[in-house]
Protein backbone atom coordinates (compact mmCIF):
# COMPACT_ATOMS: atom_id res chain seq x y z
CA UNK A 1 0.00 0.00 0.00
CA UNK A 2 2.83 2.41 0.86
CA UNK A 3 4.58 1.71 -2.46
CA UNK A 4 1.35 2.37 -4.33
CA UNK A 5 0.79 5.67 -2.48
CA UNK A 6 4.35 6.77 -3.21
CA UNK A 7 3.95 5.89 -6.89
CA UNK A 8 0.75 7.96 -7.11
CA UNK A 9 2.40 10.89 -5.29
CA UNK A 10 5.43 10.79 -7.60
CA UNK A 11 3.19 10.69 -10.66
CA UNK A 12 1.15 13.68 -9.44
CA UNK A 13 4.29 15.65 -8.60
CA UNK A 14 5.84 14.78 -11.96
CA UNK A 15 2.74 15.91 -13.87
CA UNK A 16 2.51 19.12 -11.87
CA UNK A 17 6.11 19.97 -12.69
CA UNK A 18 5.44 19.60 -16.43
CA UNK A 19 2.51 22.02 -16.36
CA UNK A 20 4.51 24.98 -15.14
CA UNK A 21 5.71 26.89 -18.23
CA UNK A 22 5.30 30.58 -17.58
CA UNK A 23 4.75 33.41 -20.09
CA UNK A 24 8.00 34.96 -18.79
CA UNK A 25 9.86 32.07 -20.46
CA UNK A 26 9.15 33.81 -23.80
CA UNK A 27 10.52 37.20 -22.71
CA UNK A 28 13.28 37.22 -25.37
CA UNK A 29 11.10 36.00 -28.26
CA UNK A 30 10.14 38.35 -31.07
CA UNK A 31 8.08 39.89 -32.46
CA UNK A 32 6.77 41.30 -29.18
CA UNK A 33 3.02 40.66 -28.94
CA UNK A 34 0.86 43.67 -28.12
CA UNK A 35 -2.85 42.86 -28.32
CA UNK A 36 -3.71 46.52 -28.94
CA UNK A 37 -1.69 46.32 -32.15
CA UNK A 38 -2.34 42.76 -33.32
CA UNK A 39 -6.09 42.72 -32.61
CA UNK A 40 -6.72 46.05 -34.32
CA UNK A 41 -8.73 46.07 -37.55
CA UNK A 42 -9.90 43.00 -39.49
CA UNK A 43 -8.55 39.48 -38.89
CA UNK A 44 -9.41 35.98 -40.02
CA UNK A 45 -8.75 32.71 -38.18
CA UNK A 46 -9.13 29.04 -39.00
CA UNK A 47 -9.25 26.33 -36.38
CA UNK A 48 -10.56 23.08 -35.03
CA UNK A 49 -11.72 21.41 -31.83
CA UNK A 50 -10.22 17.98 -31.09
CA UNK A 51 -11.41 15.71 -28.29
CA UNK A 52 -9.06 14.31 -25.65
CA UNK A 53 -8.03 11.46 -27.98
CA UNK A 54 -6.95 13.99 -30.62
CA UNK A 55 -9.80 13.33 -33.05
CA UNK A 56 -10.95 16.52 -34.79
CA UNK A 57 -14.66 16.92 -34.06
CA UNK A 58 -15.41 20.37 -35.49
CA UNK A 59 -13.67 22.90 -37.71
CA UNK A 60 -14.41 26.61 -37.94
CA UNK A 61 -13.56 29.95 -39.50
CA UNK A 62 -13.68 33.20 -37.54
CA UNK A 63 -13.84 36.70 -38.96
CA UNK A 64 -12.91 39.33 -36.40
CA UNK A 65 -12.71 43.05 -36.00
CA UNK A 66 -10.76 44.73 -33.22
CA UNK A 67 -11.25 48.36 -32.20
CA UNK A 68 -9.14 50.04 -29.52
CA UNK A 69 -9.46 53.37 -27.75
CA UNK A 70 -6.42 53.74 -25.57
CA UNK A 71 -6.12 50.64 -23.39
CA UNK A 72 -9.77 49.56 -23.91
CA UNK A 73 -10.67 47.31 -26.84
CA UNK A 74 -13.55 45.40 -28.34
CA UNK A 75 -12.90 42.25 -30.36
CA UNK A 76 -15.95 40.94 -32.24
CA UNK A 77 -15.62 37.30 -33.34
CA UNK A 78 -18.05 35.76 -35.85
CA UNK A 79 -17.74 31.96 -36.05
CA UNK A 80 -18.89 29.71 -38.89
CA UNK A 81 -18.63 26.04 -37.91
CA UNK A 82 -18.16 23.11 -40.29
CA UNK A 83 -21.65 21.82 -39.42
CA UNK A 84 -23.22 25.16 -40.47
CA UNK A 85 -23.70 26.60 -37.00
CA UNK A 86 -22.94 30.30 -36.58
CA UNK A 87 -22.09 32.06 -33.34
CA UNK A 88 -20.62 35.30 -32.08
CA UNK A 89 -18.48 36.29 -29.11
CA UNK A 90 -17.69 39.89 -28.25
CA UNK A 91 -14.67 40.43 -26.03
CA UNK A 92 -14.16 43.59 -24.00
CA UNK A 93 -10.40 43.78 -23.45
CA UNK A 94 -8.34 46.00 -21.16
CA UNK A 95 -4.58 46.40 -21.27
CA UNK A 96 -3.53 46.89 -17.62
CA UNK A 97 0.19 47.37 -18.22
CA UNK A 98 2.98 46.14 -20.51
CA UNK A 99 2.32 42.49 -19.60
CA UNK A 100 -1.20 42.10 -18.21
CA UNK A 101 -4.65 42.09 -19.80
CA UNK A 102 -8.18 41.28 -18.68
CA UNK A 103 -11.04 40.22 -20.91
CA UNK A 104 -14.78 39.84 -20.50
CA UNK A 105 -17.40 38.20 -22.70
CA UNK A 106 -20.99 37.11 -22.13
CA UNK A 107 -20.04 33.43 -22.09
CA UNK A 108 -17.00 33.87 -19.83
CA UNK A 109 -17.47 33.53 -16.08
CA UNK A 110 -15.76 36.46 -14.37
CA UNK A 111 -12.67 37.72 -16.17
CA UNK A 112 -10.12 36.18 -18.47
CA UNK A 113 -6.64 36.93 -17.13
CA UNK A 114 -3.90 37.42 -19.72
CA UNK A 115 -0.14 37.64 -19.24
CA UNK A 116 2.13 38.48 -22.19
CA UNK A 117 5.91 38.38 -22.54
CA UNK A 118 7.86 38.42 -25.79
CA UNK A 119 5.77 36.86 -28.56
CA UNK A 120 3.51 34.83 -26.21
CA UNK A 121 0.31 35.44 -24.29
CA UNK A 122 -1.40 33.08 -21.86
CA UNK A 123 -5.10 33.54 -21.15
CA UNK A 124 -6.80 31.68 -18.31
CA UNK A 125 -10.56 31.77 -17.99
CA UNK A 126 -13.75 29.79 -17.40
CA UNK A 127 -16.04 29.48 -20.41
CA UNK A 128 -19.76 28.86 -19.93
CA UNK A 129 -20.17 26.19 -22.60
CA UNK A 130 -23.73 25.41 -23.76
CA UNK A 131 -24.19 21.78 -24.85
CA UNK A 132 -27.58 20.13 -25.49
CA UNK A 133 -29.51 22.68 -23.43
CA UNK A 134 -27.13 22.57 -20.46
CA UNK A 135 -24.34 24.98 -19.53
CA UNK A 136 -21.00 23.68 -18.27
CA UNK A 137 -18.14 25.63 -16.71
CA UNK A 138 -15.00 24.67 -18.61
CA UNK A 139 -11.53 25.98 -17.76
CA UNK A 140 -9.38 27.24 -20.62
CA UNK A 141 -5.59 27.50 -20.68
CA UNK A 142 -5.13 29.50 -23.86
CA UNK A 143 -1.70 30.22 -25.40
CA UNK A 144 -1.11 32.61 -28.31
CA UNK A 145 2.21 32.97 -30.16
CA UNK A 146 2.81 35.81 -32.61
CA UNK A 147 4.87 34.43 -35.50
CA UNK A 148 5.31 37.63 -37.52
CA UNK A 149 3.42 40.89 -38.02
CA UNK A 150 0.48 39.08 -39.68
CA UNK A 151 0.34 35.53 -38.28
CA UNK A 152 -0.46 34.24 -34.80
CA UNK A 153 -0.91 30.63 -33.65
CA UNK A 154 -3.18 29.68 -30.76
CA UNK A 155 -3.59 26.48 -28.76
CA UNK A 156 -6.14 26.11 -25.97
CA UNK A 157 -6.68 23.22 -23.60
CA UNK A 158 -10.17 22.72 -22.19
CA UNK A 159 -10.54 21.07 -18.79
CA UNK A 160 -13.36 20.18 -16.42
CA UNK A 161 -12.50 19.09 -12.85
CA UNK A 162 -8.86 19.02 -13.99
CA UNK A 163 -9.58 16.44 -16.71
CA UNK A 164 -8.65 17.39 -20.27
CA UNK A 165 -11.73 17.47 -22.49
CA UNK A 166 -9.98 18.52 -25.66
CA UNK A 167 -8.10 21.30 -27.37
CA UNK A 168 -8.68 24.08 -29.83
CA UNK A 169 -6.02 25.04 -32.37
CA UNK A 170 -6.21 28.27 -34.41
CA UNK A 171 -4.20 30.18 -36.96
CA UNK A 172 -4.84 33.96 -37.18
CA UNK A 173 -4.05 36.25 -40.08
CA UNK A 174 -4.31 40.04 -39.99
CA UNK A 175 -6.43 41.50 -42.73
CA UNK A 176 -9.77 40.56 -44.28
Amino acid sequence: MLKRSLAVLCTVLGLTGCAGVSPEAYRAQTPVLDLTQYFSGPLTAWGYFADRSGEVKRRFTVTMTGVWRGNEGTLTEDFVWSDGEKSQRIWKLTKLDAHRYVGRADDVKGEAIGVAYGNALQWKYTLLLAVDGKTYEVQFDDWMYQMDENVMLNKSEMRKFGVKLGEIVLSFRKGP
